[in-house]
């Protein structure tokens, strides 16, 4: 058998040249994300758009708009499940909901919503809580295709063992079949949970903060960054939240080295939630 052949090398010029074409180019700047992790996701697109080198996709991606719109599904992470990680959504309903309690009304955000379903997650938990009513939720992201469908609110329904499992290690005080209606192979989540979800395009690189909010949850994003672009994210996110504003992170992430660590306690340490001093 011939081995298979070795996946490509990509240099950090190469890396610096392709990231830049697509900020003058298109207006997304992936310029301060983590390098590594960046290299293994291109290496996954050189095999799919059939490309031998960076440099060849990057000439490929100035001439055709639509090779760029695919090559944004290997430049962002689009990995969730509804209630993914059940013990953080755990910690939210038994920890932060009694705090929540005490507005009369809400804003939340949900940063890097890839496809939607923390942001529905989310609305789930605040309906089983009495609390959706006066909630709006913002759920953002920097790919539209991801957006889309977050706000079709459709997933496979294949996926809904899992998603059901989640849901009642959550603390789910239903069924989670309450929430949506299968047809086709498909299930539709319930227009309730969409009515209080806004989806909009928003980059944690770029843009400035658009509401106060008492719940920012931005989960397993801040490590696709470099430090610098951690530290700015990390600063939007502390200038959204309201006094005694609560901030979640990924379980991987942590507040404790960032420069902004003086202006958090943490409030529930080993869930990686946090509280505005």
């Amino acid at each position: 058998m011939t081995p298979a052949p070795a996946p490509p090398d990509i240099s950090d010029r190469e890396l610096d040249s392709l990231l830049d074409a697509v900020y003058r180019q298109y207006h997304y700047d992936f310029r301060s994300y983590a390098a590594a992790s960046l290299k293994r996701r291109l290496v996954a697109a050189l095999g799919h758009f059939q490309c031998p080198t960076l440099g060849a996709l990057e000439r490929q991606m100035r001439d055709d708009a639509g090779t760029f719109t695919e090559l944004l599904r290997y430049l962002t992470v689009q990995v969730s499940d509804l209630f993914r990680d059940p013990e953080y959504f755990r910690a939210l309903r038994e920890t932060i909901v009694p705090y929540l309690q005490t507005y009369p009304s809400l804003k939340l955000w949900v940063a890097g919503c890839a496809s939607g379903e923390e942001a529905y997650s989310l609305a789930i938990l605040l309906h089983e809580e009495e609390l959706l009513e006066r909630t709006q939720i913002y759920a953002t992201d920097i790919n539209p295709e991801s957006l889309r469908l977050a706000q079709d609110g459709v997933y496979a329904v294949d996926r809904f063992s899992k998603f059901s499992e989640n849901y009642l290690a959550a603390g789910g005080k239903a069924s989670l079949s309450d929430y949506y209606t299968a047809r086709y192979g498909s299930a539709l989540l319930d227009r309730r949970l969409k009515k209080a979800i806004l989806f909009s395009d928003h980059s944690l690189a770029t843009d400035s903060v658009f509401a106060e909010v008492q719940l920012v949850s931005c989960r397993n994003v801040l490590i696709y960054f470099d430090r610098q672009l951690q530290e700015r994210a990390v600063g939007l996110l502390h200038e959204a939240l309201c006094r005694r504003g609560f901030l979640g992170l990924g379980s991987k992430e942590t507040l404790r080295f960032s420069l902004h660590a003086p202006a958090f306690r943490e409030v529930v340490p080993e869930h990686r939630i946090y509280q505005k001093l």
